[in-house]
């Protein structure tokens, strides 16, 4: 078992908070090699500002696009924030390279426990 850090912007406070509270159990990230190596039961050590917790991945998927994730998860699963498979769009193209990265890479799911 491995553990991988996972920074949160701290305007992104609140889908911290949802993922410690059990709330959000569904986190992605762009498909990148460095995101590609977190498996099941390996634990993720999320940090938001000086704030950090723990939580352990209990499944993995990977999406070539983001059409073929909303198939599968709805988008308030993703972020309790949106609401539809566009604002779902804005919110991964708003991450700093994330268009470029997501169309090369595509995404990783973890659902977290």
């Amino acid at each position: 078992m491995a553990t991988k850090i996972l920074k949160f912007r701290t305007v992104n406070r609140d889908i911290f908070q949802a993922i410690i509270a059990g709330t959000k159990r569904a986190e992605t990230r762009a498909a990148t090699a460095k995101y590609r190596e977190v498996k099941v039961g390996d634990f993720l050590s999320l940090v938001c500002g000086r704030e950090k917790a723990q939580k352990e991945v209990v499944k993995v998927e990977l999406f070539k696009t983001i059409g073929a994730l909303l198939k599968k998860y709805r988008p308030e699963e993703i972020n309790p924030n949106i609401h539809t498979a566009k604002e779902a769009r804005e919110m991964w193209y708003g991450f700093p390279g994330y268009k470029e990265k997501i169309e090369k890479f595509g995404l990783v799911v973890w659902l977290l426990k």
